[in-house]
């Protein structure tokens, strides 16, 4: 498929499949009669295939009608269940939806549906990418559709509008007003956190900064430190505490309290005047930049270093660099849900084509910035249930505000960024896959070759991610050269990643042994209850140079301390 324009006809031609079907007592859905009498549309299906998946469902869909109709006629009682099962499905929640038989008819109707569309979708004989596309579409449409995003097939947005007396409903207009001009929705009671009150106050100080970054460096709470630094590199799509939620659940202050002096790069929340800015000033001004602050400050050759999502790939590509240019300043690396081989980008790869950045890199290399809150709705669609209509259910039909919740306050709180910088890392890492090629790319004058960065490598996955798939993480395995160590825990890209030791609660898993792929990796691996950090603990105490008293304070007579953290740019608002 090449554009995005062909998914929609191939997407028109499914459901015009499904709606004849439907309509003409399931018939043949491989074809769809087109507008002018007698033209038909042939669908990319296997008949026989097809022919199969109605057979399936031809009989449940009747049995449904048939059973509402008694239960309606005669006894009142609830359907029997003939319908995919929802039991752990968060939307069909409340016992209105068995119990009832109106809507447990509603339920099942549209649960059959949704599972015929589904399975009709994955038919599709389309290029992999193609057929990527398609299913995806297919899922947003089957969640937008769900009986549970309107009001008047909700029965718990009905009762508690009869229950409230209409407040609820107006309560929820207020709401989503309030959204429309926010730009979002609201995940999280936004009263509920505040950066410098209740999140990011981890004790620090910036101690430098420039046109693109603020550099944080973390009080110790320990009379001796690794004579290396830890220097972490976050991602810059969103703001950088993430890792300093609150003090239960701070990488950073847990990291501090294993010894480490911690320095964290704050990005700039890009303004117009900085929206030229490409990928090789992140790499100078960012993380370069960040580096040599850091060995200054602590008096060390060496530093360990931390990536996490886009801010590994960041990493990886300034020692890569810094690899050219015989400078072993790193002394590890650390990547946490991180990409470096983008053959299969997961999710995220249905809004990204060649033809659809090529469209969109003038305006990019024009200055034009990405909003923040454009790729937050992206990444929200991909879980669209989970993130855009359980909120537009709770806040806008029902009234409800959010309770607070930590992860996604910070989720809501995202970051723009400069058109070159991020069409450059479309085109040439999305698309093109070129930083896993040597010599492919050139950045700040030098060609990048991932297999010069010779040092022990910590790489961490999260097996449910539907941003970096685990396997593709996996992959930086082979691009890397010196000590290698894998890591996969569970949950997902965020959540797996922000895992405390305490309360003790998922688990991950590791394998030391030499594998052939990341499947077979994963069917030998040793699984561990609880938190991956005190793992990576023990291997970070491997690389850190010896020990030293702790400084007395932030910074030196270069580099002084200009503000407390969490700093000025993590605050600044930015239109």
């Amino acid at each position: 498929m090449e554009s995005w324009t062909e998914l929609a006809v191939q997407w028109q031609h499914l459901m015009g499949a499904w709606t004849r079907w439907w309509m003409e007592g399931f018939g043949d859905a491989t074809t769809v009669r087109g507008e002018r009498p007698g033209a038909v549309a042939k669908l990319p299906f296997d008949a026989e295939a097809v022919a199969r998946l109605q057979q399936a469902h031809a009989p449940r869909f009747a049995y449904l009608w048939n059973s509402v109709a008694n239960a309606l006629a005669q006894t009142g009682g609830p359907l029997p269940e003939v319908a995919p099962g929802s039991a752990g499905d968060r939307r069909f929640g409340s016992a209105a939806w068995r119990d009832q038989p109106y809507f447990s008819w509603v339920r099942q109707a549209y649960l059959l549906q949704a599972d015929y569309l589904t399975e009709l979708a994955r038919l599709a004989r389309l290029p992999p990418a193609e057929k990527r596309r398609l299913e995806f579409a297919t899922r947003q449409l089957v969640d937008a559709l769900a009986p549970t995003n309107f009001p008047a097939t909700n029965p718990d947005v009905i009762a508690r509008a009869l229950s409230t007396e209409g407040a609820s409903l107006m309560q929820g207009l207020h709401n989503l007003a309030a959204d429309v001009g926010k730009g979002r929705i609201t995940m999280s009671d936004a009263s509920a956190f505040e950066v410098g009150r209740n999140l990011a106050v981890t004790p620090g100080s910036v101690v430098f900064r420039n046109d693109l970054i603020e550099l944080i460096q973390y009080d110790a709470t320990t009379s001796r430190v690794a004579r290396r630094p830890l220097l972490i590199v976050p991602p810059c799509i969103n703001k950088y505490y993430i890792l300093d939620l609150k003090p239960a659940n701070s990488f950073v202050g847990h990291a501090v309290a294993q010894g480490h002096t911690v320095f964290m790069i704050s990005w700039r929340n890009i303004p117009a005047d900085l929206g030229r800015l490409g990928w090789d000033d992140y790499l100078e001004r960012g993380v370069l930049a960040a580096v040599s602050v850091a060995k200054a400050i602590s008096r060390s050759k060496r530093v360990n270093t931390l990536g996490f999502c886009v801010g590994g790939t960041l990493l990886a590509s300034a020692l890569a660099v810094l690899a050219a240019r015989n400078d072993d300043s790193a002394a590890s690396v650390t990547l946490l849900t991180t990409m470096l081989d983008f053959a299969d980008p997961g999710e995220i790869g249905v809004y990204i084509s060649r033809e659809g950045v090529a469209a969109r890199e003038p305006a990019l290399l024009s200055g034009r910035r990405v909003q923040g809150s454009e790729l937050a709705g992206a990444f929200a669609s991909l879980r669209a249930n989970d993130l855009v209509w359980n909120y537009v259910v709770g806040n806008y039909l029902e009234g409800r505000t959010p309770p607070g919740f930590d992860l996604l306050h910070w989720n809501g709180d995202s970051a723009n960024l400069p058109g070159p910088m991020y069409a450059y890392y479309l085109k040439n890492m999305y698309v093109g896959n070129l930083l896993r090629e040597p010599g492919a790319l050139t950045m700040l004058g030098e060609p990048v070759d991932l297999g010069r960065i010779d040092m022990p490598a910590y790489v961490y996955a999260s097996r449910e991610d539907h941003i970096v798939p685990w396997r593709s993480a996996y992959r930086t395995l082979d691009l890397v050269r010196g000590e290698r160590l894998f890591v996969l825990g569970a949950s997902g890209h965020i959540a797996g990643v922000v895992n405390p030791p305490e309360p003790v609660k998922r688990n991950y898993w590791t394998n030391e042994r030499p594998a052939g792929s990341a499947d077979e990796w994963l069917s030998n691996a040793q699984d561990h209850p609880g938190s991956w950090w005190p793992h990576w603990y023990r291997w970070l105490a491997r690389h850190q140079g010896g020990e030293r008293a702790a400084p007395a304070q932030a910074g030196n007579v270069d580099y002084r301390p200009l503000c407390a953290a969490p700093g000025t740019y993590v605050t600044e608002v930015v239109g």
